[in-house]
């Protein structure tokens, strides 16, 4: 069972501090359509990126499904590119796909472009996907 104190150290504690793109958002853009050309793609701030506490078994069977044992939370959505997310809106990924550059996060549909400081930490399953939009 998830405890309210884990999501709170999740989402809230000050461990894990890292940093993603520190440009402009236009070259991070940019930067993004040109690797990802017809990938929907949603800028993010203030982002934590999840790695998550698995078994062998669980990670083997992630592999196997072309997926890595991550996932995104991000305190404020800036831009999503279909307006699938409002801006200042908060959002989780699903599982990832890639993480390359130390500023995007891919998954099956979408890569989340990291703009700015953000956190990087690690966390059950359970506590990762305990957030949901309702």
């Amino acid at each position: 069972m998830v405890t309210l104190d884990e999501i709170a150290r999740l989402l809230y504690g000050t461990d894990g501090e890292t940093s993603g793109w520190n440009g402009s958002q236009e070259d991070l853009i940019s930067f993004a359509g040109k690797l990802f050309p017809d990938k929907a793609y949603c800028v993010v701030r203030q982002w934590i990126l999840i790695d998550l506490t698995l078994t062998s078994v669980e990670k083997e069977e992630l592999t196997l499904l072309g997926l890595i044992p991550a996932t995104l939370y991000a305190h404020e959505v800036v831009l999503d590119s279909r307006g699938r997310f409002q801006p200042k809106m908060w959002v989780r990924s699903n599982f990832g796909v890639s993480f390359i550059y130390g500023c995007m996060f891919e998954t099956k549909n979408t890569v989340y472009l990291l703009w700015g400081s953000g956190q990087r930490k690690e966390a059950t399953v359970g506590a990762a996907f305990s957030m949901s939009a309702g």
